[in-house]
């Protein structure tokens, strides 16, 4: 079937299912993408897997969190035992969820339920220096790619923690929108007037260091963390393999962001599950002409948002796949 018949094909599956014309709104157009992406009338979406990758800023070091750095490893810990928001969402909605130790400070945690992949203990201070050296990036890339296109689930998310890394987002978005680093800066984990003052200005000094910069690679290396470059690994080769990314929050779009700029075809497979209350986001959204599912005034990561979505991508396949016709319900159609 060539690409046009398909797409006639498509519109007329979607349009004749017994309900008024438009009428299932967004469900429609994400059952339409999942059925590109798959490239089939009849796609599958049975099965969805959280992958969260936790690493260490050396920014951190700097002032930029509410938190300090050993925050990161705890939360690590406490994803294994199955006490964050993240496992509690996974489970209530049949989300498989694996931890990976990116580069997080304290070395190996050398548990069956987290896996050890690191790159580092935690990136340099990109306040002063580069975060990771290429070398650091290119490994950093290349596992996420191994992790991003392993497993058989339909849909993927890949979620994030560390300390420091709204900051390095928030960097990354500086770069790749050209937007000035105060208006895309938020609170984080939850500064105050203050530490979000001395946070706009420690981000408008590391950012000083490379200006102009636009190149995607370069920017993740100089701002990056071992989690992001990791996601965007993994995001790459999700969408090679033809999978659908439920993209997360602030975090998670930044990684989307820069695969998307290294790879453009790569925007197809990604539907944007929610809109953060961090502003750096909604610049992110806008550069990638990205409509998010919901709006919830999240802010947490680890892939919360995506997972808390999953449910309406997997009903809009249901939809296209299950719903009868006019024609098979005996349904009159509009006069």
């Amino acid at each position: 079937m060539t690409q046009p018949d398909f797409e006639i094909a498509l519109r007329a599956k979607i349009d004749n299912k017994t309900k008024p014309l438009g009428a299932l709104g967004r469900l429609e157009s994400l059952a339409a993408q999942v059925a590109r992406l798959q490239g089939t009338l009849s796609p599958t979406m049975q099965s969805c897997q959280l992958t969260i990758f936790a690493a260490d800023h050396g920014i951190a070091q700097s002032g930029v969190s509410a938190y300090p750095s050993e925050v990161t490893r705890q939360m690590v810990l406490n994803f294994a035992s199955g006490g964050a928001a993240a496992n509690i969402f996974c489970a209530v909605n049949d989300v498989a969820l694996r931890v990976v130790n990116a580069g997080v400070l304290g070395g190996a945690f050398g548990s069956g339920a987290v896996l050890d992949r690191p790159i580092a203990e935690g990136t340099a201070n990109s306040l002063t220096g580069p975060a990771m050296t290429h070398a650091q990036r290119d490994a950093a890339l290349s596992q996420g790619r191994i992790l991003g296109q392993d497993g058989t689930a339909d849909a993927v998310v890949f979620g994030e923690m560390g300390i420091g890394n709204s900051s390095s987002a928030t960097l990354i978005a500086h770069f790749l929108t050209g937007l000035d680093v105060a208006s895309l800066a938020g609170r984080g984990t939850g500064l105050d007037d203050a530490g979000l003052a001395a946070k706009r200005s420690l981000l408008t000094k590391a950012a000083a260091r490379c200006r102009g910069l636009s190149d995607p690679a370069e920017v993740l290396a100089e701002y990056g963390g071992f989690e992001i470059a990791m996601i965007v690994g993994a995001i790459l080769a999700a969408a090679e393999s033809r999978r659908i990314v439920l993209i997360d929050g602030f975090i998670a779009s930044a990684a989307a962001l820069i695969a998307v700029r290294m790879q453009p075809e790569t925007r197809k497979a990604m539907v944007f599950a929610h809109r953060s209350t961090e502003p750096g986001h909604g610049a992110i959204l806008t550069a990638l002409k990205a409509d998010p599912l919901l709006d919830l005034g999240l802010r947490l990561g680890e892939g919360t948002g995506a997972v808390l979505a999953w449910p309406l991508l997997k009903s809009a396949v249901a939809m296209l796949n299950d719903m009868a016709s006019f024609e098979t319900a005996g349904v009159s159609g509009k006069a």
